[in-house]
């Protein structure tokens, strides 16, 4: 079936299928033609010889044994002939023809045809069927010249067959080789037409897999060698135009990477289509605000606080804009159609992150009033305890001791304040100075819990480290990294419930390590999330602690936090919602190989 589905066969099929008919009527024309050219030579050679026997039954009309051997002489051998003159015996000659009849001078006078040769001396020429089953004869007279009489000549149709069954044989014959030769020059034909055909249709589908340095081998200079080469011409021209569309879309996709705006593209149904790492942080902090328990949710559909812009934006056919907080972070959202043509295909959104703009207003107005706040405080007490010791109202040396004490820690708080600063001023100025070691993790972070399981049972907090995959070493500055560790836990801890946990999780990809500490305490409202990373950041605006058994903060930890992190080329992030929890997440990237 594939044979003849393909083009060589139908080629080949209509080709023969084209010769046989031609040789069929061919054949038909020419057995008819040659029948009835036989028919006419036997009657004309017949006539002929009866003009000759007429002839010498003029030279030897006396000598009928002559007349008869000479007439044996002239005419055919398997024909017989036949002198009538008058109404006496004919002469019958012989024949070597066992199955020709002797015909006698009654059947020529009473044959309507040979009786005008005897009663009007005209030439006759005929078929005569014998009857009696007997083969049918060709008769032809031809009067005599110089008397009444005339001369028949006949002989059986069989000889005529026999003529033209040689004749049949032989045109049959020459169909059949023609035959032949058709189907093997059609085949051929066939082959070197769709030979090249092959070739291009497995150069198509090279094409197809992305294959464009394919080439078709150009073997002739007629239309098929030119179907070739605008084939090559072609797979140059889709190289081209495929390597200029890719690199159109690397340089698109670049453009993408580089931007500090997100830029999410929606299709008219409001999947995402495309979405830069900005806007993947958007999805990202939508994903865990409606499902905090997994990060993993659906990204690519079009998220619900969006949905009505969207609806907007493909109705009205006109750009919108909208400003939103997610996870404390403040967006603004300018959406804008897409065509297709005059056809709406989609949406393009850009989301702008307002959120430094509005830190940097938010630190230009607090930082004063922070630092005047801390420093308040403790200069108060200092003021207030020194004045006491100065107007003796600390009458006892223990009084007086524990005046100087108090003064005394409320210095160090200032020193410590102070040095805090320093630490972040130097740097956020980048002279920070990192001391890397390669340092066996779990051991390492072992030793951290250890150093606050005295204080999380305390406050009845289940702290514990949990470790997925292996790790080995890992290149960081161990110092800074525990001030890290430390800070987090301890604000864990701090702001957990009691009977609560606390988890410290590490974790790892390709290129990078991953440590969060992970609580399920009262949490941090949506608007202090963008500033919890800031100078003098604390949940609790009172800034009292109803715990006495911790020091007050100055508001420093998660800043310093940040810087470290960053100096070692990493990020720290932060998600919580209130009454349930807050996650610390930073990574590292591996500085080395894992030893």
């Amino acid at each position: 079936m594939m044979f003849w589905r393909s083009v060589v066969g139908k080629l080949w099929f209509t080709i023969l299928l084209l010769v046989c008919f031609v040789l069929f009527i061919l054949t038909v024309l020419l057995l008819e033609f040659f029948q009835n050219y036989h028919v006419v030579e036997a009657e004309r050679h017949l006539l002929q010889t009866a003009d000759r026997i007429s002839d010498v039954v003029d030279r030897y009309e006396q000598e009928e044994d002559l007349l008869l051997s000479t007439t044996a002489l002239v005419k055919d051998p398997a024909s017989r002939a036949v002198i009538v003159k008058g109404e006496d015996d004919p002469l019958v000659s012989e024949s070597d023809s066992d199955s020709l009849p002797v015909l006698d001078y009654e059947w020529f006078k009473n044959d309507e045809d040979t009786a005008t040769v005897l009663n009007e001396g005209a030439d006759v020429k005929k078929v005569a069927d014998l009857g009696n089953g007997e083969t049918g004869v060709m008769v032809v007279g031809t009067p005599l010249n110089n008397q009444d009489g005339a001369v028949f000549v006949y002989q059986s149709l069989d000889t005529i067959e026999e003529t033209s069954e040689q004749t049949t044989k032989i045109i049959f014959l020459g169909a059949g080789i023609a035959i032949v030769l058709t189907t093997i020059f059609a085949f051929f034909l066939s082959t070197r037409i769709t030979a090249p055909l092959i070739k291009m249709r497995e150069g198509a589908l090279e094409l197809a897999k992305g294959e464009f340095n394919t080439k078709i081998p150009i073997r002739t200079h007629d239309e098929i060698g030119e179907l070739a080469m605008a084939f090559n011409r072609m797979g140059r021209e889709l190289k081209f135009h495929i390597n200029a569309l890719n690199q159109e879309k690397e340089q698109l996709s670049g453009i993408l990477r580089s931007m500090a705006d997100g830029v999410i593209t929606f299709n008219r149904e409001g999947d995402v289509l495309i979405s830069n790492p900005p806007a993947q942080q958007y999805l990202d902090a939508y994903a865990f605000e409606n499902n905090a328990a997994s990060t993993s949710a659906d990204q690519t559909s079009l998220p619900e606080s969006l949905r009505d812009l969207f609806n907007d934006v493909i109705t009205d056919e006109n750009e919108s804009m909208i400003e939103m907080t997610l996870q404390g972070r403040s967006w603004v959202i300018i959406m804008t159609p897409l065509y297709d043509k005059e056809k709406v295909r989609g949406a393009v959104a850009v989301l702008r992150d307002m959120t430094e703009e509005r830190r940097l207003n938010k630190l230009r107005k607090d930082f004063i009033a922070n630092v005047s706040h801390e420093l308040r405080t403790p200069i108060s007490m200092l003021q207030g305890y020194s004045e006491a010791i100065v107007d003796d109202i600390a009458e006892s040396k223990e009084d007086k001791n524990e005046l100087a004490q108090i003064i005394h820690d409320e210095s160090l708080r200032i020193g410590r304040l102070v040095n805090e600063l320093l630490d972040i001023a130097r740097m956020e100025a980048g002279h920070i100075q990192l001391n890397e070691e390669s340092v066996e993790i779990e051991p390492f972070l072992n030793k951290i819990i250890r150093k606050f399981s005295g204080i999380a049972k305390e406050k009845s907090v289940d702290l514990h480290l949990k470790v997925e995959g292996e790790f080995g070493f890992l290149d960081f500055d161990p110092d800074r990294i525990e001030q890290v560790f430390t800070n987090l836990i301890d604000n864990a801890i701090r702001h957990s419930d009691p009977g609560s946990e606390v988890q410290v999780i590490l974790e790892k990809d390709e290129k990078e390590w991953i440590a969060s500490v992970k609580d399920s305490g009262y949490g941090i409202a949506e608007e202090d999330l963008p500033f919890v990373f800031e100078r003098f950041y604390k949940a609790d605006k009172s800034r009292k602690r109803e715990d006495k058994n911790y020091k007050k903060g100055t508001g420093l930890g998660l800043a310093i936090a940040k810087n470290i992190v960053e100096a070692h080329d990493g990020t720290i992030s932060v998600h919580s919602k209130l009454k349930e929890g807050t996650t610390f997440t930073f990574k590292i990237p591996f500085r080395h190989k894992e030893k």
